[in-house]
């Protein structure tokens, strides 16, 4: 049997650091060639707004966070009280512990892990420019938590480290594909953030062809006389009435008065929340679904019901009419189509008369869990309220569940529970998304849920011809078309990477979405470059369009 430092060799080298050499062993890592290491500029929703560095060999993963915020000195307190969160404190103010933060994220990097059935040593190390008067005496209870704490470093911000991403370093790029989800990466270049924002930019706009000289435009304009002006004003106007009428409202259009997309937790904390419009024409989208045969089955029974309640309603006034329960599970692995479901079932129920907004309001854990006492119970009031009328949809909603019994997710459970049983509330649908296993763990773990929420969506993988369906769609939403040789090349590449998945990693539509806009890219490029005197050729996809799909391997379990 090795031994057991020696396995451990990278997160025993962290440990002996200090202010003094942090900076060398950071920078002897970067030319390791067994040490897998890159930049992110934030990771899951208690890190998303920090520098980290990820440190991955065969047998461990070290997570160094930079603690962005610098106080000359400051008390550290890793204490819970309650739900509260453990705070760190200065003469005049207070915040969230860093180190709370960074082993609640190394909890979330660990649960990516055991899904994918790797195994890793872990530990966190957190390097920052504040000076903990009372490290000493922590330095036992962070040593429990997994983490090396090195306080008062000077200029943290402008630090410059390396990193080694060889891909030839297997564990590293099976790490980072397990929780990619998490992780947010910066761009790789200036010009390409440039590129990118550019690029956006002229994909979104409205191109309108010139004719003529600009001078002589300029001219004409000068000499418009009022009459002519009102003309035009008449004209547009009838136009815009014209097209009111011969063509259905989007989304954006329909004015429902829909809440502001943020929540308060306390007078430090703002959270953005994103909320979703109702669709105009929900049947057509939910038709054009690829696949999803049972999904579109189970909303239609639902549908049925709740319109015949309403016509019973209308005929017999006292009448009992069936008891129709609107939450739901969605089960399904990320890019299977759960948000694009959830925000059809909204405008589909707001059709039926169930509800009478249907917007979405996503949420997740991070929505919900503050750094005060109270902050989840404001959350989750606050949440409720912007989805009267609609749906409630917690993303990974299994996060919440913890066997930790002090676990501020727990809580919300129960508000969201509590707020349920109110009979009175029934002009709102809440919905819990996430992988099965997970789910089907929180599910059983509270006698409640299951009664509260009896709708059960099943989202399967996208089969390989459904994931080409998909290609088809994506494509003609932008009007391109591929060559045949181009086609072919794409479903050969489309078809090896489908064949060699991980089931629990594999992206499904966002896989096939994240590739189109490779190739997308690549196509604007070549384009700009060339400059095809052919219109069309601006619209076709070529051979050379096609860049290497990055074929993701199976994920044995690493270590020991």
């Amino acid at each position: 049997m090795r031994n057991i430092s020696k396995i451990k060799r990278l997160i025993s080298g962290f440990k002996r650091q200090n202010r003094l050499t942090i900076q060398n062993h950071l920078d002897t890592l970067a030319d390791d060639p067994i040490v897998y290491s890159e930049h992110l500029t934030g990771i899951g929703p208690h890190l998303k707004d920090n520098n980290i560095y990820i440190y991955i060999d065969h047998w461990c993963l070290v997570l160094v966070c930079l603690d962005n915020c610098v106080h000359k000195d400051e008390l550290a307190d890793e204490e819970l009280f309650g739900d509260e969160k453990p705070l760190y404190f200065t003469e005049s103010s207070h915040r969230t512990s860093p180190v709370w933060q960074l082993t609640e994220t190394m909890h979330l990097i660990q649960q990516k892990l055991q899904e994918s059935k790797i195994s890793l040593h872990m530990r966190g190390v957190l390097l920052s420019g504040s000076n903990f008067i009372n490290a000493d005496d922590m330095k036992a209870e962070w040593e429990e938590k997994g983490v090396t704490v090195i306080d008062n470093l000077e200029g943290l911000a402008d630090w410059s480290i390396g990193v080694n991403t060889d891909d030839d370093i297997l564990e590293g790029k099976m790490v980072m594909d397990a929780i990619k989800d998490l992780v947010k990466r910066p761009y790789s270049s200036k010009e390409e953030e440039e590129f990118a924002k550019l690029l956006d930019k002229f994909l979104k706009q409205d191109i309108k062809p010139v004719i003529g000289d600009e001078d002589e435009d300029d001219e004409d304009e000068d000499e418009k006389t009022e009459e002519d002006e009102e003309d035009e004003e008449e004209d547009e106007k009838e136009t815009e009435e014209k097209k009111e009428e011969e063509e259905p409202l989007e989304s954006d259009d329909i004015d429902l008065c829909l809440p502001p997309g943020f929540i308060e937790q306390n007078n430090n904390i703002t959270v953005k929340v994103d909320i979703l419009p109702p669709m105009s024409n929900p049947r057509a989208e939910l038709d054009k679904l690829v696949g999803c045969q049972d999904i579109k089955r189970h909303i239609d029974e639902l549908l049925a019901l709740t319109r015949y309640n309403k016509m019973v309603r209308n005929a017999y006034p006292n009448a009992k009419i069936h008891e129709v329960s609107l939450h739901s599970i969605f089960f399904g692995r990320p890019g299977t189509g759960k948000t694009t479901v959830c925000k059809i079932f909204g405008s589909l129920l707001h059709e039926a008369g169930a509800l009478s907004k249907g917007h979405v309001v996503v949420a997740e854990r991070g929505t919900f869990l503050g750094t005060l006492w109270g902050d989840e119970e404001r959350s989750v009031r606050q949440v409720l309220e912007m989805t009267q009328g609609g749906v409630l949809m917690i993303d990974e909603a299994y996060l919440l569940y913890s066997k930790n019994e002090r676990d501020p997710g727990r809580m919300v459970i129960q508000l969201l529970m509590q707020a349920l049983s109110d009979e009175s509330q029934r002009d709102f649908a809440v919905v819990l998304c996430g992988y099965k296993e997970p789910m089907m763990q929180m599910i059983e773990s509270n006698p409640g849920l299951p009664s509260r929420f009896p709708n059960h969506f099943y989202f399967d993988d996208f089969t390989i011809d459904e994931l080409l369906e998909i290609t088809r769609r994506r494509i003609g939403e932008y009007q391109y078309h591929f060559t045949h040789q181009a086609w072919q090349k794409y479903k050969s590449m489309l078809t090896a990477a489908y064949q060699v998945r991980d089931p629990q990693t594999w992206g499904n539509a966002r896989f096939v979405a994240n590739q189109l806009e490779r190739i997308f890219i690549q196509h604007a490029q070549r384009c700009v470059k060339e400059s095809p005197a052919n219109g069309q050729r601006l619209l076709t996809l070529t051979q050379a369009d096609i860049i290497p799909i990055e074929v993701p391997r199976s994920k044995p379990r690493i270590g020991f």
